[in-house]
Order: C-alpha cells, then structure tokens, then sequence
C-alpha cells in the first residue's frame, strides 16, 4: 500500500478528544463492511480491515462491563481518588474506558448496573449512574 492509498480519517485524534471533553459527543465508527461499532479511534476496521470507516454518534448511556477503584490516580486526578475506572458497553454499540469521580469502593457499583456519560471539565469520558445528576467535578 502506498501513501496515496492510506485511508483519511474524518478528524484528527485530537478533534476526537475534545469531542467528549468540550462538545459532549461521544464519536465512534461502524464499518460498513461486517458492522463493527467501535469507539476507537482508527484508520481501518479492527475486525475485518475494511478502510472506510463512517463516523457515528455513540450512545450517551451504558452498562458496566468492568471497573476497578483506583486509590492511586494519575496527577489530573489526584483530589478525586478513590474513584472507579469504568468499561462502558454503550447502547448501540462501543466501549468505552472512563472514570466515575461519585464512586469510592466496589460495594458502590456492580457489573451490569447502567451509567450514563457526562461532560467534564476534567480529562477523560466522565459517567454517572443512569438517573443521577452530573458530577460534583
């Protein structure tokens, strides 16, 4: 494959970021091809390698398919810990890594309960239970 041959992506990695961050969207692809939905940002299909990707909105509510409490967080996070780190499977397909500030030990949050994403001022993809108020951060 040659340069003039790469797949182009619809935005920068950077644009993707700031999505979530600042324009509350949730972006994500499906292939065309085998119906991959993905929230991964990428070039090609992570399935089958098909190369035109359509950009698509991801769904905003979800379920938890993995979490752990972190206690030792990274610098942008240093006032929040503990927290959860959260495995979203969102509605319509994804899934998402984010960070749940509101949620301190494991008796807090099981496998299967239904969160939903919240815009932050922090980094990262916030989410809150299904029917909470947004975030105290």
């Amino acid at each position: 494959m040659t340069t003039e041959e790469l797949p182009s992506a619809p935005h920068t990695i950077l644009d993707w970021f700031r999505g979530y961050e600042e324009e509350a969207t949730l972006r994500g692809f499906r292939c065309p091809n085998c119906g991959l939905v993905t929230a991964t940002w990428g070039l090609a299909c992570a399935r089958c390698g098909k190369a035109d990707l359509t950009e698509i909105a991801l769904g905003k509510q979800g379920t938890v398919v993995a979490f752990t409490i972190l206690a030792v967080p990274g610098e942008d996070f240093l006032n929040d810990a503990p927290y959860a780190y959260v495995v979203v499977e969102l509605e319509g397909g994804g899934r998402v890594t984010g960070w749940m500030p509101t949620i301190r030990d494991t008796d807090h949050l099981s496998i299967g309960d239904t969160v939903r994403f919240v815009p932050s001022y922090k980094p990262g993809v916030q989410f809150v239970r299904d029917g909470a108020g947004g975030s105290p951060g």
